[in-house]
């Protein structure tokens, strides 16, 4: 007899790329095929053209059980439309059902830091904990609700946006209209310009990895200067960590998880952010003495995170599906979707089509 392989597929949307990937039961990333994401002043139909491609792509010879998709953006509490995301052009659409029609395959929609840190929870450094709190750092800050093994996702669906969580009143502006939010002052944002901030008062390497010009200083500059021993770097570092402490202070004080989980770009720093983070956490916790403070480890998945947790999240739906998986097995869907954008084109995307087909 010969067993068909079925694919379980995870999107990553975001704002500047899509990545698709097929993941096995243990979390593991098979394959992966990556597409451009047209940006947020297009019409809604030219982003999904993209996840179409990706997901033709990555999956071609392959049966599709499912796919997950991880979105930018914020989520509504039943996973079915994206009511606002800040680099796409999804607003209040119902993209779950219109994708799930598209290609003919369960699909599940999920905010892509909650699908992180869905990930995190069930396959990477939260494995072993029942509650787990995730804060992935990247231009600012975004993150996840692991309760009991489960997805808090609140009300609206919007549980998790930590980076808006006033930490200074009247503080720095924050691009959310508030003040003092805590990504404005840990996050990649932050920290380059704290770095800004200290060129020309203080010697530094960074002035001149960034030609004497703050406005051009990067992250990555102020990571590499850090790892060769530049006091304003790391002191960048250790201010843009003390802040992270001071936030995951209020997230344990909020949920008493058993562990925090540190994600995203910024994170690859390591010690030099999360040393700071931990002794900031036990001085800024209320009771601190009188309980155990939960570790922050880093997260493990890495840049995969999302789209691992989306397709974990399709897979947990077609296993308690009272239909049988195989009713969705079909290949023809995904091809028609593609060959739909790409018909007036006759390009790659419709010879892949046609092969796909033909099987």
């Amino acid at each position: 007899m010969v067993v068909t392989r079925q694919a379980y597929v995870g999107i990553d949307v975001g704002g500047t790329k899509v990545l698709a990937g097929i993941v096995d039961h243990f979390g593991r990333v098979q394959r992966t095929s990556r597409r451009t994401t047209p940006g947020r002043r297009v019409e809604s139909r030219h982003v999904e053209d993209a996840l179409t491609e990706a997901l033709a792509e990555v999956t071609e010879g392959l049966p599709v059980a499912g796919v997950g998709l991880a979105a930018a953006g914020f989520v509504d509490a039943t996973g079915e439309r994206v009511m606002f995301a800040p680099h796409l052009p999804w607003l209040d659409e119902p993209v779950r059902a219109r994708l799930e029609d598209r290609w003919g395959v369960p699909v599940v929609l999920e905010n892509d830091a909650t699908a992180a840190a869905h990930a995190e929870a069930t396959y990477g450094a939260g494995r072993h904990a029942n509650d787990v709190i995730m804060v992935t750092m990247g231009t600012g800050i975004g993150g996840g609700i692991i309760l009991e093994r489960r997805i808090h996702r609140g009300r609206n669906g919007m549980a998790g946006e930590f980076g808006h969580m006033q930490v200074v009143p009247d503080g720095i502006p924050c691009e959310c209209g508030g003040h003092g939010c805590w990504e404005q002052y840990s996050s990649g944002n932050a920290l380059v310009r704290y770095a800004r901030s200290r060129i020309g008062s203080q010697p530094t390497v960074l002035e001149e990895l960034c030609s004497g010009r703050p406005a051009d200083l990067t992250g990555p500059m102020v990571n590499a200067a850090a790892e060769d021993g530049d006091l304003v770097a790391q002191e960048a570092f250790r201010q843009v960590g003390e802040w992270l402490g001071v936030g995951l202070a209020n997230l344990v004080a909020a949920f008493d998880p058993e562990c925090l989980v540190v994600g995203g770009g910024v994170s690859a720093a390591g010690d030099r952010l999360l040393v700071p983070a931990r002794t900031a956490l036990t001085h800024s916790l209320v009771a601190a003495g009188q309980r155990t403070v939960p570790a922050i480890l880093p997260a493990q998945l890495g840049p995969e995170a999302g789209l691992v947790g989306a397709s974990d999240l399709v897979r947990r739906r077609v296993a308690a599906s009272t239909i049988s998986p195989r009713r969705w097995l079909r290949k023809t869907p995904v091809a028609k979707g593609l060959r739909a954008r790409a018909k007036a084109s006759g390009g790659t995307a419709n010879r892949a089509a046609d092969r796909r087909e033909s099987r």
